[in-house]
């Protein structure tokens, strides 16, 4: 882009300043002026060509005051040559999307790493004497904006109190007695850099852009990530255990560092509450604290809880979980997370994520997707961070239920508080989304729920004034958006059907042992609905698919429309063992199908499998081509153990060994996954602060040691096999 000299404004003004001044045509050698060179033409100048001198003008003067060194330049935007004004072009010359409002995995949020590399070090830790970095590029506000959304909490970037420290709100466990000294732990120390920023518990996003040390001793040098023991937000003795224990048995040193950042991180940064429900005595209005326990689990620098995420984050320590009334066990979390999403389902439940419990004195987090949205019916901002109807979110309310009740034999919990009630609620919203477009007759029907959105995202809202593309009623659940919070194409969304069909059939058997006529008629409802949801499935989403034979679809409409791909977020058609899915046609052979279905998940054919040096996974249209996720690329690992993928012992470890490989080649050498990834850069990156691809991996490595020791191969430094290779 050339940048305006001072001939060239005069040409602009009409004033000559070329060789051909002398000519009086408009049209000399020198090319056009704005308004030709005689005074009729000035005359006869509209509002807008004067306007236009006015501005010429100003770029004259500018000059001539500030120097054509400014002008050439500007602040941070290098060369003229460099330079490009448009509209998606930020100040550092980066092309990135411009966002003008959250949506999760959103992944919307104000602290998007993924053009700042996490070791720069903040200039109060150490000066680099390099030039500044350029301050964060702001989107200028869409036209005739709407008003904003007035909660407000400090952002996740600023220190804040962390759980357990300080003076506890009433209905707040008594806090853990406090560390005298940020002492050495499992492995890692306080590098003398970071001392000083330790000790004052700082936000994990800064305690992150330290890199603490010490580093590991392979070639990548990951940094020690876990906050000191007296920062972090929830201490379990028994994971520190396991993490000593894991530990001996990695061999390459930058896997066991990788092992121990991301396990622990949910636990480690993103518990930011727990306590006790509140009540109102029915006869007085005075409120008192329940022995109800909640928690308010975020994702990571998103300051709100979103059902699938933190049922996710806290699966991930399933093999830790134990019976336990003490508050400050594994169970009680647990406990604490089902009764926060049982309060929240029952207050919106065909919302996915929700604000702070007003029992932990944090205040509502300001989502500025709220004026620009418009689901039917509304929700209350003050209790509901984003409402995006996401089925996989019941489903996993249900998971956790059925993990924790299988783990613990505790019946009594789920009969106690408003476990029965949120499932009634979940259930009759799925049950009302089970209805096509039309009835019998041709007639539009009724929706239960309905979305529009005032964005330039084609995934950020649904077609037909918010009830999204026709779909044909078949037994299975329409589903608004998906697990990455983007709109579906068609709606029968497949995973999350298979997921919430698996889980409704589990969480049936827990639903029977309870006591009450609510609960009984809900055991039969239940599994009807999943019988329902499964046969529809066969129906309609097993389809052939040139070069695979038959597979399942993504999305499927009823009509025959369907589309075949996969996204990187779970449930994921990859992740379909995961949860022991299968149809109702004894004489159909599922495993077969989904092999076909795994193959071509993981292979161009998908639209959304990313492929190149850095890491080849498979991606979603919620960051865009180019993309991949380090979490499909750890449900490719994870799935390969189970027996549906059909993997002999060699196809196995194969597998394992090219994901892991990846995995440490693309974490930026930041030493904790990303939320993804480019393919072919590794800097380029997005959400270094993400609980939910951390503890799987964690489930992945652990899997590696049950698969290793299952086969006799050795314990501890004497293991063989997957743990005992090196990716140096």
């Amino acid at each position: 882009m050339a940048v305006l000299n001072p001939p060239a404004i005069l040409r602009l003004l009409g004033t000559g300043a070329s060789s051909s001044s002398s000519s009086t045509s408009s049209t000399s050698p020198s090319g056009p002026s704005l308004f030709g060179r005689n005074s009729r033409a000035w005359a006869r100048a509209r509002p807008t060509r004067i306007l236009a001198a006015a501005v010429a003008a100003a770029f004259l003067v500018a000059y001539l005051l500030l120097g054509s060194s400014f002008l050439a330049t500007g602040p941070y935007l290098g060369s003229t040559t460099d330079l490009d004004l448009s509209p998606n072009r930020f100040a550092d010359g980066s092309d990135r999307e411009l966002e003008l409002h959250s949506h999760d995995h959103d992944h919307d949020h104000d602290h998007d790493d993924s053009h700042t590399p996490l070791w720069i070090e903040p200039p109060w830790i150490e000066p680099s004497g390099e030039d500044p970095a350029p301050p964060p590029f702001t989107p200028l506000p869409p036209v005739n904006p709407p008003a904003p959304f007035t909660p407000a909490s400090p952002p996740l970037d600023e220190p804040r109190p962390i759980s357990g420290a300080g003076s506890p709100p009433q209905n707040q466990p008594p806090p853990p007695a406090p560390a005298p000294a940020p002492a050495p732990d499992d492995g890692g120390t306080t590098s003398d850099t970071a001392s000083d920023t330790a000790l004052k518990c700082v936000s994990h996003v800064q305690w992150m852009r330290t890199r603490p040390g010490p580093n590991s001793e392979g070639k990548r040098r990951f940094p020690h990530m876990r906050p000191p023991p007296h920062c972090r937000t929830f201490t379990l003795p028994e994971l520190e255990s396991l993490i000593a224990e894991v530990k001996t048995a990695i061999r390459d040193p930058d896997l066991a560092r990788l092992f121990e950042n991301a396990y622990p991180m949910t636990l480690d940064t993103m518990v930011r509450w727990r306590g006790y429900a509140n009540e109102s005595d029915p006869d007085t209005g005075e409120s008192r604290v329940t022995d109800q326990e909640l928690a308010y689990v975020v994702t990571g620098d998103i300051d709100a809880m979103w059902l699938r995420d933190s049922a996710s984050q806290i699966y991930s320590y399933l093999p830790l979980l134990r019976a336990s009334s003490d508050p400050d066990s594994l169970a009680s979390l647990w406990r604490g997370i089902i009764n926060a999403h049982a309060r929240y389902i029952t207050i919106s439940p065909y919302c996915h994520s929700f604000q702070p419990p007003p029992e932990s004195g944090i205040p509502p987090t300001k989502n500025g997707a709220y004026h620009l949205n418009h689901p039917n019916p509304p929700y209350d901002p003050v209790k509901v961070f984003d409402c995006k109807w996401e089925l996989d979110s019941l489903a996993s309310f249900l998971q956790i239920s059925v993990a924790y009740h299988d783990k613990t034999g505790d019946v009594g919990f789920f009969q106690k508080y408003r476990w029965v009630e949120a499932v009634d609620a979940a259930v009759r919203a799925a049950g009302a989304m089970r209805r096509g477009t039309y009835d019998a007759d041709g007639k539009v029907q009724h929706s239960a729920w309905t979305f529009t959105g005032w964005t330039d995202r084609g995934s950020e809202t649904l077609t037909n004034d918010g009830l999204g593309n026709p779909c044909k009623e078949n037994g299975m659940v329409r589903t608004a958006f998906r697990p990455s919070d983007d709109a579906t194409i068609f709606q029968f969304l497949v995973p999350a059907n298979m997921m919430f069909a698996a889980y409704l059939d589990s969480a049936a058997d827990i639903m029977a042992a309870l006591d009450g006529e609510l609960a009984q008629n809900l055991t039969s409802t239940m599994r009807d609905m999943a019988f329902g949801i499964r046969r529809g499935i066969d129906k309609d989403a097993v389809v052939p698919r040139p070069g695979f034979g038959d597979v399942y679809a993504y999305e499927v409409d009823g009509y025959g429309g369907t589309n075949l791909m996969d996204d990187a977020n779970v449930p994921s058609l990859l992740a379909m063992p995961l949860w022991n899915y299968t149809g109702v046609d004894p004489a159909r052979d599922y495993h077969a199908i989904y092999r076909n279905t795994r193959r071509f998940v993981l292979s161009e054919a998908n639209p959304y499998f990313m492929k190149g040096p850095v890491l080849s996974a498979v991606g979603g249209p919620h960051v865009g081509p180019g993309k991949a996720w380090p979490m499909a690329a750890v449900i490719a690992g994870l799935t390969a153990f189970e027996p549906m993928s059909g993997l002999d012992e060699a196809e196995l470890e194969e597998e394992v060994d090219t994901q892991m490989g990846m995995l440490l080649g693309s974490t930026t050498n930041a030493g904790v996954l990303h939320e993804s990834v480019n393919s072919w850069s590794g800097e380029d990156f997005t959400r270094s602060w993400f609980g939910w691809p951390n503890g799987l991996f964690g489930e992945l490595i652990l899997r590696m040691r049950d698969y290793q020791e299952g086969r006799g191969r050795g314990q501890g430094q004497a293991m063989e096999g997957l743990l005992a290779k090196s990716w140096q």
